[in-house]
């Protein structure tokens, strides 16, 4: 019998959902190099990696019909929250010991503030992005 076990530090980054999945998340999300990728895709939930260049963000927005969770794994930002587009007044420095928790209807922004990539995994309950989406920049998300 083969009991071969494959690291997370080998583990191809792809959508493995919708079937059950243990992984090393704060090795794959800081390994990951693209803006956004899913890595699992259910019924219920999805959880992506992500990718921002210093300098740059996630991007303002709202998700009405769902609740978001952003669990930063390295790097620095800035997290802006408010209850419109122009009022974002929850504002709060974060970094590799937080998490930012968006419910539905929220507008909100990350911006990487830091010397370095920022790092982080996005839990969408329900999912917000097709199965297998991966987005090598932010400009090539903003297309689809």
């Amino acid at each position: 019998m083969n009991t071969k076990k494959r690291s997370s530090q080998s583990q191809e980054i792809r959508d493995n959902g919708d079937e059950p999945f243990i992984v090393n998340i704060d090795c794959l999300a800081k390994r990951n190099n693209y803006y956004r990728t899913a890595l699992w895709t259910g019924e219920n939930l999805q959880v992506t990696l992500m990718s921002i260049p210093v300098g740059g963000d996630v991007g303002l927005e709202v998700h009405n019909n769902l609740d978001q969770f952003i669990r930063i794994e390295n790097g620095t930002a800035l997290a802006m929250i408010g209850k419109s587009k122009s009022s974002l007044t929850y504002r709060k420095p974060v970094n590799s010991s937080y998490a930012v928790i968006i419910p539905a209807g929220t507008w909100h922004n990350i911006v990487n503030t830091g010397m370095v990539p920022l790092k982080l995994y996005s839990i969408y309950a329900p999912p917000q992005h097709p199965f297998g989406t991966v987005h090598r920049t932010k400009e090539e998300a903003e297309k689809h």
